[in-house]
């Protein structure tokens, strides 16, 4: 009975105002020049890397001192040094200061800013949006992916950089060559023009596809993962991206399974065992 109510009730409400639109209205009336800007994804990206890295990195600078967080530890006994996590902060800051910024600015001429639709997403064309924007993304990084590892100078002249650390951490997410960093950001920036959807929908999958890239990376298998909350081992999450760090011939899909399991890539290692 509360299933067919709650689905009477998503029904009836489907074709009325989005519970987003107050939220909406308010952002695109106060704040429309500052969200029009070319440079405003780029910073919304920006500051959600960093902002989403600082929980983890604490744990990394705390390390064994607290252990009820450490015991999620993948790797417990490699912990990132203050030289890598500078050099990683350093590395992505040169990115983003001498690539993605001219990157944006450039796209202001390929795809001058528009006015603001008056209507906001749903919540459902919202939550579908990001699903989907995530499913597009993990298909052509698997594929990108796959290509820097398997020829020789892609991954000498780009991706090497990104294995200088068998145990990743946080900050070393975006820690990569400026051409492989330039094409995520493209992707990211495409996908959701390809599937036609809102604005706020659009940022909306650049700060979650930041915080599950973020999460891959950290180096930690909470039990609020990301991949212990989605059912069917769908999702592959930190400690199978800490397994391709491990074993670089595996696990090459950034966020779900399906495609390294079809490609006879995945690999279900686990490196850490909480009691």
């Amino acid at each position: 009975m509360f299933l067919m109510h709650l689905g009477e009730t998503i029904w009836e409400s489907y074709g009325q105002e989005s519970v987003l639109q107050p939220i909406w209205d308010y952002l695109r009336l106060h704040h429309s020049d500052t969200l029009r800007s070319p440079l405003f994804p780029v910073i919304l990206s920006v500051s959600s890397y960093f902002v989403l890295c600082l929980p983890y990195l604490l744990c990394d600078i705390v390390g064994e001192k607290w252990p009820a967080v450490h015991r999620y530890k993948i790797q417990p006994g490699k912990l990132p040094t203050t030289s890598m996590i500078l050099r990683c902060a350093g590395i992505t800051l040169r990115n983003h200061i001498f690539l993605v910024f001219p990157a944006a600015v450039a796209q202001w001429a390929w795809r001058p800013p528009i006015p603001l639709p008056e209507q906001a997403p749903t919540l459902l064309e919202l939550v579908g949006g990001v699903v989907g924007n995530l499913l597009l993304f993990d298909l052509q990084y698997f594929i990108w992916h796959l290509l820097h590892h398997k020829v020789r100078w892609l991954y000498v002249t780009f991706h090497a950089i990104h294995h200088e650390f068998s145990a990743p951490f946080a900050l070393a997410t975006q820690c990569l060559g400026g051409w492989e960093l330039v094409t995520v950001g493209f992707w990211t920036t495409l996908n959701p023009v390809l599937l036609r959807c809102h604005i706020l929908t659009a940022w909306a999958f650049m700060v979650a596809h930041v915080y599950v890239s973020v999460e891959d990376h950290c180096g930690y298998d909470f039990p609020w993962s990301t991949s212990r909350l989605i059912p069917f081992a769908i999702y592959g999450g930190p400690s199978k991206h800490d397994v391709h760090h491990q074993k670089p011939n595996t696990n090459f899909a950034p966020h779900f399974s399906h495609w390294d399991k079809m490609f006879g890539t995945h690999s279900d290692f686990s490196f850490v065992k909480v009691q």
